[in-house]
């Protein structure tokens, strides 16, 4: 599917959905509007939609909308395992994944880290970059416009120290780090709390590096081609180091892990000097 085709579809969602009462406005989100080419969007990519409304939409006209689009029985209506949404694979032959959101909710997630420099352990601008960059398919009275201008403005000083600060002593330092609860997991062999507590560990890395870059974090997928797409300083060899970690048993990932922390930790020096507290011995 080319994109022009693949935008006609998102549009045709969206022309439907912003009839509906409550609706704000329709955006489209995900690796199809942020940019970056195939290094971020390919075939397997689908539609994101993100509909802004209260209340959402009714379910049975939600319903409606999915059945006379996607190819039977690929369609759920009002999943509620995420954010509430439909999905279905469209019978113009691409997957549709619809999300509806509060726009209160959204406005203060926005205020969360852009105006009160709150961070999280991982992922603490994911929905800043989200709304920074989806495209309006329907935002009738510019509300939305409005919000992405909030999310679009100079990245805080304060959030990004905010950010290293906080996920730095869970990567290692603090009595229940994730370094400190990989090397339990190594000592027992336990591949399955290894592989959880490495997937924490790497959010909380890649949290601390967009944010040392002052960028916004852009998700959970594909990462490492993010990091090239936007040109971000990153720890010296820090490719090469995230395959070994990757690829390492448990009993190896904890000396592999002090590897990635002191390089994004001297990252972090370089960049916010005195951003990161004092480590426990």
């Amino acid at each position: 599917m080319t994109a022009d085709e693949a935008e006609a579809v998102a549009r045709a969602v969206a022309d439907r959905l912003a009839l509906e009462p409550g609706v704000r406005a329709v955006a489209l989100g995900g690796s199809r509007a942020s940019g970056g080419g195939e290094a971020v969007a390919d075939a397997l990519s689908d539609l994101d939609l993100y509909v802004y409304a209260d209340p959402h939409p009714a379910v049975d006209a939600r319903r409606a909308l999915v059945a006379d689009r996607a190819v039977p029985g690929t369609e759920e209506v009002d999943n509620r395992y995420f954010e509430t949404g439909d999905e279905w694979l469209d019978r113009a032959g691409i997957g549709l994944d619809v999300m509806y959101r509060d726009p209160a909710w959204i406005a203060d997630r926005i205020a969360a880290a852009m105006e009160r420099a709150e961070p999280s352990l991982g992922w603490s601008t994911c929905l800043v970059y989200n709304v920074a960059h989806a495209r309006p398919l329907a935002d009738p009275d510019g509300w939305f416009a409005t919000l992405r201008a909030r999310a679009r403005a100079p990245y805080p000083e304060a959030l990004a120290r905010a950010i290293c600060a906080h996920n730095a002593p869970m990567l290692r330092g603090a009595r229940c780090s994730f370094l400190e609860q990989l090397t339990l997991a190594g000592a027992r062999e336990d591949a399955v709390a290894s592989n959880h507590r490495a997937a924490a560990f790497l959010a909380s890395w890649f949290d601390m590096l967009f944010a040392a870059n002052r960028a916004l974090h852009p998700g959970e997928k594909r990462l490492a081609a993010h990091v090239r797409v936007m040109g971000l300083e990153a720890p010296y060899g820090w490719e090469a180091a995230l395959d070994g970690f990757l690829a390492a048993s448990p009993a190896q990932r904890p000396g592999l892990a002090h590897g990635l922390a002191d390089g994004i930790e001297a990252l972090v020096e370089a960049r916010l000097p005195g951003t990161l507290p004092p480590r426990r011995p």
